[in-house]
Parts: structure tokens; sequence; C-alpha cells
């Protein structure tokens, strides 16, 4: 079971992410301050970190998390109430590894700290492949029968994300939460560009996709190899 700290001062709040995280199946340690915050992160998988607290702030807080060499890749994210695009780019700066701004739904809050408990595990392939298509997750590059694609970063995100999940369709909107951030202000079309930018670069035939599938009604798919071949 993945434990989880959460550090929040309003304890209604601090309340209602114990709750909705505990009912996610995780282990959950909650503090009102940072006082003893360092402690309560030894074996812990992930932080929740309210930016505003009494005495220490988050982001303080989080500069001495970073500042341990023991927490370093410790998954942080931040809950904030500050909308400014400035204030959200110094939190992630800083270290947060993402944010979530109040008020939030529970169902956002656990899929944000599922998420990234995932990308924090240890056996996380590094290295992606379907057939001739190659994808190295650490240099974000991808290759083609070893010749290398010469990709956007959302066109390899994109990539990554469906060779990640070979054989299960995503709708628009799904690929669009995924990818880009539940903050994207751009519609499905974007979706769909990128999809067919991607098939340029795969050299697929347009109406015969070779990994790249448009399921009618239904969203887009990465096919195995095997099928298509």
């Amino acid at each position: 079971m993945s434990h989880v700290v959460v550090i929040e001062d309003e304890e209604t709040v601090r309340e209602v992410l114990r709750f909705h995280l505990e009912r996610a199946g995780l282990q959950v340690t909650a503090l009102e301050s940072t006082a003893g915050g360092l402690d309560a992160l030894n074996g812990a998988d992930a932080l929740v970190l309210d930016w505003m607290l009494p005495g220490e702030s988050g982001l303080g807080f989080l500069r001495r998390v970073r500042a341990d060499p023991d927490l370093r890749r410790l998954p942080v994210l931040m809950l904030t109430a500050r909308a400014a695009e400035a204030e959200r780019v110094e939190g992630l700066e800083t270290g947060a590894d993402d944010y979530l701004t109040k008020p939030f739904s529970a169902a956002e809050l656990v899929a944000r700290v599922r998420a990234l408990l995932r990308r924090s595990q240890p056996d996380t392939p590094q290295t992606l492949a379907n057939g001739p298509l190659s994808i190295d997750l650490g240099s974000a590059e991808a290759r083609m029968a070893a010749q290398r694609l010469n990709l956007t970063r959302r066109e390899f995100d994109l990539l990554a994300f469906l060779t990640q999940h070979v054989g299960r369709v995503y709708s628009r909107t799904e690929l669009l939460d995924r990818v880009w951030g539940a903050d994207f202000l751009g519609g499905e079309r974007t979706v769909d560009q990128h999809v067919t930018q991607l098939r340029s670069h795969l050299g697929e035939t347009v109406g015969r996709p070779a990994f790249l599938e448009t399921v009618r009604g239904r969203g887009y798919r990465m096919r195995p190899w095997a099928e298509a071949k």
C-alpha cells in the first residue's frame, strides 16, 4: 500500500483529503503544519502539500524537501488557491511535480496522486517498443527502424502515452486530459491534428494507418505491431 503524507492546515480540507485518499486504498499521514514534516516523509511514496501554511510556507518546505538527498525524487502535488500562472510556475520550478488549484474535485485529486505514484515506480520502463518503433523516455527520443523521428514535445508525449497503452482505445477528451493536462484550454481538434502529424512522421499512408488507428465513435489507439504489419 502506497503511503501519502498530506500537509494542510485547514482541518476540513485535511480530513477531506484523508478520506478520499484512504478510500482510494492509500495509507495517509495528515499534518497541519510542516513541523515534523521531514521525519514523516521517511518511507513515504508521495507528498500532498498546501502552499499557504502557518509558519513555514509550503514553498519553503518544498525547498527543504528537495535539498534532502533522500527526498529529491519524492513526488509532490502542491495544493494552491493561487491561480496566477506565474505562481504556478514558481511552485513547479521549486520542485513540485504537479499542482491542483482549490477548489478541486475528489476524482481529480485521486487521479493526480495516482499518476504521480505510477511515474515514480522504480520498475517503470525507460524504453518502450512496438515492433520497429522504439521510444526512450529518458532522452525523449523516438525512432522508427533506428531512424530518429523529429517530434515536437506534444507529439512525443502523445506517441509515448499511446505506446505505453498499446491496444487500448482513448477518447479525444481522455487524451487531452492525460497528455495535455486538465488545464489545457484547446479543443478536441488538437488531438486530431497531432495524430495526423504523427502518422506523417511514422510514414503511414492516409487511410491505411499502420500504428495509429481511429476507432470510429470512440477515439484512437496504438495497434500492436502484430496487427499493424
